[in-house]
């Protein structure tokens, strides 16, 4: 029997919230979800702030109607541009995003110096770097944006030379710093973390952020007596502005369960149904 009814939504640019909604699903494999993957629009990170609110606000407004009851922006560059401005914008809606995980690195580096990979947007928003403020105050923080990196993943080729040379070239600096943990600011890069681990060594923490979003997003349901009680998974529903084929071949290479796909498209900023 279900307390509330109504799904979890869940966005990103492309596949990098998958890392989210697959830690999510192992917490809370009752829920109903919904993901979209607003792949027409990939990558997020050089686009301007404004740019990637508006497709924020709308997929929001589309993931409500489709009946969802919490919405969790899992994509570093949407929380930095958009999180503040949806809050206010939806005030009935709880929303769950993402932040850098810089106060963890922080407090646990023994070191004294920790390396953050992310966007452009992610750096320049004001979320980063009030975090930053916050918690790392006699902390170095190396950063690095990666670039081609989020492209590599939404292409699945997590293990590909090119991959491998995008992360050296931000991590041998860093290495060559005595960074002793890292942070991984973009939802895309914990699918690279087999690769980074082969490239810090062992002696590095690599830190993911999205086991403590969806611990979050299972406090948020509970203090709004949201829980579904029922233990039965139902299919996943996804939702792409990309092509369909390609998200349908990637759930397997990241390790993602299967589901309903549809496909929508963008129609004068807003997002329809095929």
């Amino acid at each position: 029997m279900e307390q509330t009814k109504g799904s979890i939504g869940i966005f990103d640019s492309g596949v990098g919230g998958l890392s989210v909604l697959r830690e999510i699903r192992a917490l809370l494999p009752g829920e109903s979800l919904i993901y979209f993957a607003d792949q027409g629009h990939v990558p997020y990170g050089p686009r301007p702030l404004e740019e990637v609110r508006a497709f924020s606000e709308e997929i929001t407004r589309f993931l409500l109607e489709q009946g969802a009851k919490v919405i969790v922006v899992a994509c570093n560059t949407a929380s930095a541009a958009a999180l503040h401005y949806l809050r206010g914008k939806f005030p009935n809606v709880s929303f769950v995003g993402m932040e850098p995980a810089v106060k963890p690195a922080a407090e646990q580096t023994q070191s004294g110096v920790v390396g953050v990979l992310a966007t452009p947007a992610t750096f320049q928003g004001a979320l980063y770097a009030s975090v930053v403020e916050r918690f790392a105050q006699g902390v170095t923080v190396l950063q690095d944006t990666c670039p081609g990196l989020v492209g590599q993943i939404e292409r699945g080729a997590l293990e590909a030379a090119e991959t491998r040379a995008i992360l050296e070239k931000a991590l041998h600096p860093m290495l060559e710093r005595e960074i002793d943990t890292i942070v991984l600011g973009c939802t895309h890069y914990p699918f690279v973390i087999p690769l980074i681990r082969r490239i810090v060594g062992d002696t590095v923490r690599v830190i993911d952020p999205a086991p403590a979003v969806a611990r979050q997003v299972k406090r948020v349901l509970e203090s709004v007596g949201g829980r579904r009680l029922s233990g039965e998974s139902v299919p996943i529903r996804y939702y792409t502005s990309g092509a369909l084929d390609s998200f349908r071949a990637l759930l397997p290479v990241l390790g993602v369960e299967p589901g309903l796909l549809r496909g929508v498209r963008w129609q004068a900023g807003h997002v329809h149904k095929l």
